[in-house]
């Protein structure tokens, strides 16, 4: 009997220790999940409150609110990884000391549009857009060249009209193959213009490729303050009155403007509109544009990845329909002045002299009559 009672003690001991193990491990197991999970959540909030904080400007840029972009995070993307990489080079980096959170931050949005491998999307950070707006305002200190890329190579677009570029002999179609002797291979645009521009009265060495010549050559540009009117107007002694416009800025719109009324006062016997070497700009200025001579109908088609379209269409000015109108383009022309250009031709409102233009596929620039 004594036996059964100190077997039956053991069984019932080794029942508590058991339970109590199990307890404790689930409480261990629950600590675990608990601070795991905190620690998640710390991070994520980090994610949402970054992001909300560092991206709110872009919605000025684009009109779109970015205050709810952490929230719509994809919840099959492991962040993790995202943020390990980030503390690694926080903790790992040789020189973590001048590694800034700012710069991690626009470097990994940069990044993200740079995977698209569209040479037409990319990120700006506020400085960069400021010197972004600046560009479209019309005054920027470097050497007065649109570049772009064109068959993956840093290219030039446009040299504008009496800017350092011009005068060094650049041209549309320059390939920009290393900038102050550092290559440009595989290098995006936006790197490239920081290396070109700079303070007035310093200069800048670009090596150009240029087709059917058969040595690179080295062009040393004096940078200056880039100021530029975008609409300059001429009335030739034969009749004909000439629109040379070199961008679709901010001054763009209203100098369009002017020159149509001196049109009417002085009635030409046909118009010439300059587009050569415009690299475009704003799309609204671009349809107002084409508005002058097109009465009704599509300037240009919006087409999304879903399939839809959204048209852009005449706002019906039509001052200039009257007159026989030939326009100018080259190889640099581009964006913005491809759409005017095309849609004159569509709605057979004008005749294009010149050479294929530099064929932006951001917008599509035909367009449909009604």
């Amino acid at each position: 009997m004594c036996k059964d009672k100190k077997a039956n003690r053991k069984v019932i001991t080794k029942k508590i220790f058991k339970i109590v193990g199990a307890s404790l491990l689930s409480l261990l197991i629950l600590f675990c999940a608990f601070t795991s999970g905190a620690y998640l959540a710390q991070e994520n909030q980090g994610v949402k409150t970054l992001t909300q904080r560092e991206v709110a400007y872009v919605s000025q840029v684009t009109g779109y609110d970015t205050q709810t972009a952490a929230d719509v995070m994809p919840t099959s993307t492991d962040f993790n990884l995202y943020w390990n990489l980030w503390n690694s080079i926080k903790t790992n980096y040789v020189d973590k000391d001048k590694v800034n959170d700012n710069d991690l931050f626009y470097g990994s949005l940069k990044g993200m549009a740079a995977s698209l491998n569209d040479p037409y999307t990319v990120f700006f950070d506020p400085k960069e857009n400021k010197s972004f707006q600046d560009d479209l305002a019309g005054t920027f200190e470097g050497i007065g060249a649109e570049i772009g890329l064109k068959n993956d190579l840093i290219t030039i677009i446009s040299p504008l009209d009496g800017m350092p570029a011009a005068k060094a002999g650049l041209m549309a179609g320059d390939q920009i193959l290393a900038i102050n002797g550092t290559s440009t291979s595989g290098m995006a645009v936006d790197q490239a213009v920081k290396l070109i521009r700079g303070p007035k009265d310093t200069s800048v060495t670009l090596t150009i490729y240029r087709k059917g010549v058969d040595v690179n050559k080295d062009y040393k540009i004096n940078r200056d303050t880039i100021i530029v009117k975008s609409v300059n107007t001429q009335m030739r002694a034969d009749g004909l009155y000439v629109i040379k416009v070199s961008a679709f800025n901010d001054d763009t719109k209203g100098l369009f403007d002017q020159a149509v009324q001196d049109v009417l006062k002085k009635n030409p016997k046909g118009l010439i509109l300059d587009l050569r070497n415009d690299p475009g700009g704003y799309l609204d200025t671009a349809v107002a544009m084409a508005s002058e001579w097109v009465e009704k109908g599509a300037v240009v088609w919006e087409k999304f990845s879903n399939g839809n379209k959204s048209s852009y269409n005449s706002n019906g000015a039509a001052r200039l329909t009257k007159f026989k109108t030939v326009v100018l383009i080259n190889g640099g022309s581009a964006s913005a002045s491809e759409i005017v250009s095309g849609a004159l031709r569509d709605y057979k409102k004008a005749t294009l002299i010149g050479e294929k233009s530099f064929g932006k596929k951001l917008i599509c620039a035909r367009s449909k009559p009604d």
